[in-house]
């Protein structure tokens, strides 16, 4: 059997380079999507020297670009015959109101319509393999989410929690309507999350803001390592048991049941219909 290929997005720091070297010492070839490229061949190189693998490969991928987005799916559906699994690990949160490229709100766009748009563009890979796999970092802080309808974009009354649980609660719905389209295809996709973790995910994409915060609570008990952090998402990578299993929602492992808002078909179904809108997709 032809070694499996997975792609990573956010695969720079964090639970995707710790996915990374995880999955590459499986035996896995790793595509990293990373936005910077210099911090990306900084954690190819790192990745390579502690997984000792050389099939580790690095294409820059920035999901804050609706364009950027589709030149990056047509170079890898050129570049590569099949994907046996997408792992939509990047994620941001900013503790002020910023954009996209395109106007959008910067959690809505990067953790959730970023991926809506890759995740579609590579369907075709990924049916292409003899059973593909979707994995989508949640977090638990959907709970305290809402789809702002008035506002979803939050121009105004912008927290970093509102902005922050909304695109969680967007990935469950997304991961769930995906299910529910890929059923009758070799294709599955859960969703998962990862914990506390301390990573580099509250830190400023440009001006480096937050990284005093982050050493200062990295080493406090409740928060895990990134390793740590990356073991369900590997999980839904790698195992076996569940292979069956679409539209679920995992922690630590395991299959959690999902708080009710998060189950409301009638809500996932309109923000996959506005989703569609946003980045301009037809089924």
């Amino acid at each position: 059997m032809s070694t499996k290929r997975v792609l990573i997005t956010g695969a720079n720091s964090g639970m995707g380079l710790a996915s990374t070297i995880e999955l590459a010492k499986r035996g896995y070839e790793v595509i990293m999507g990373c936005r910077n490229e210099e911090r990306g061949q900084q954690a190819l190189q790192e990745a390579r020297k502690q997984s000792d693998s050389d099939r580790i490969s690095l294409m820059k991928c920035d999901l804050g670009s609706l364009k950027h987005i589709r030149e990056f799916a047509e170079e890898f559906n050129q570049k590569y015959d099949r994907l046996d699994v997408l792992l939509n690990n990047a994620g941001v949160v900013n503790l002020k109101r910023q954009e996209t490229e395109d106007g959008f709100e910067m959690s809505i766009g990067v953790n959730h319509l970023g991926h809506f748009l890759l995740t579609h563009l590579l369907l075709d890979a990924l049916q292409a393999s003899p059973q593909g796999r979707i994995v989508v970092v949640s977090s638990g802080a959907y709970k305290i989410g809402k789809i702002h309808w008035d506002d979803p974009h939050l121009h105004y009354g912008y927290t970093v929690i509102k902005s922050y649980a909304q695109s969680k609660l967007a990935n469950i719905f997304f991961t769930r309507v995906m299910a529910d389209k890929l059923k009758d295809t070799n294709v599955t996709i859960n969703c998962l999350h990862p914990g506390a973790v301390a990573t580099n995910i509250g830190v400023d994409r440009d001006t480096g803001f937050g990284k005093r915060i982050l050493a200062g609570v990295a080493h406090l008990p409740f928060f895990q390592t990134p390793e740590q952090g990356a073991e369900t998402a590997i999980f839904l990578v790698d195992d076996e048991t569940v292979a069956q299993h679409s539209g679920a929602y995992y922690y630590r492992k395991q299959n959690h049941k999902l708080k009710s808002k998060a189950l409301d078909e009638a809500e996932a179904l309109r923000f996959w219909e506005w989703s569609k809108e946003q980045i301009g997709w037809q089924d």
